[in-house]
């Protein structure tokens, strides 16, 4: 019998990583996701067969106590879904050198971090690795959208991992940043047009038919390449 491929998920608790974690469960995938704190677990505790972990993904600490939790277990996919929005101001004249250092900590910085110590964790010849990236990150396409310190910190994101992938030296490392739609989440707001569930659907939908293709992408939920 072959064995269900597995995934983890960084950063669960809510919003599109509970969703990612529910769909992901739902179509027979092993499921090990991270919430940032104990309080957080009962929603992922709900969901049949998923394994809960703790994760503050910007502590240092705490990645290493989870590297050795994990140990030698192999995933197909590692997916990073964790980030913030940023200050609601959106403004570069506003912002304080705290809630900068902040942003791209959580969205750019910490993100590379969980993919270069957990990349033992992840299976060699057919793993993939994704990180939760957004339109608003496309230098071309992203600009005139209306949320620059955020989409930033996404572009940041962006070029920090394809620095991440031209320093691998597997050849079989397959890489997706994904743009997962305007979402009714907390951060996306009650005007979205998207809901969680089809966000997720789309978005099971191409990671699962990445695992095994080597190299890197930026796509959106429905599979269109996004330019960079």
């Amino acid at each position: 019998m072959t064995a269900p491929r597995s995934i983890l998920i960084i950063g669960a608790s809510r919003g599109l990583g509970l969703g990612l974690a529910g769909e992901f469960a739902a179509q027979g995938w092993a499921v090990t996701a991270t919430v940032r704190s104990a309080a957080q677990q009962a929603p992922l505790r709900a969901l049949p067969g998923v394994r809960v972990e703790q994760l503050e993904m910007t502590d240092p600490n705490s990645l290493e106590q989870l590297a050795g939790r994990l140990n030698d277990q192999q995933f197909d996919v590692i997916f990073i879904n964790a980030g913030v929005a940023g200050p609601e101001h959106h403004s570069t004249a506003q912002a304080s050198a705290e809630e900068m250092g902040q942003l791209f900590l959580t969205n750019a910085v910490a993100p590379l971090r969980v993919a270069e110590r957990l990349l033992p964790n992840l299976a060699t010849e057919h793993g993939l690795i994704v990180f939760m990236s957004s339109i608003l990150g496309s230098i071309e396409a992203g600009a005139g959208l209306g949320i620059p310190l955020y989409g930033a910190s996404k572009a940041a994101l962006n070029h920090l991992v394809q620095c991440f992938v031209r320093t691998q030296d597997n050849p079989q490392l397959g890489v997706l940043l994904m743009h997962p739609g305007w979402v009714r989440t907390d951060m996306g707001g009650a005007d979205a047009p998207l809901d969680i569930d089809s966000s997720c659907k789309g978005m099971v939908e191409q990671v699962s038919a990445a695992v095994g293709q080597p190299g890197l992408r930026y796509l959106d939920y429905q599979g269109n390449a996004l330019p960079w």
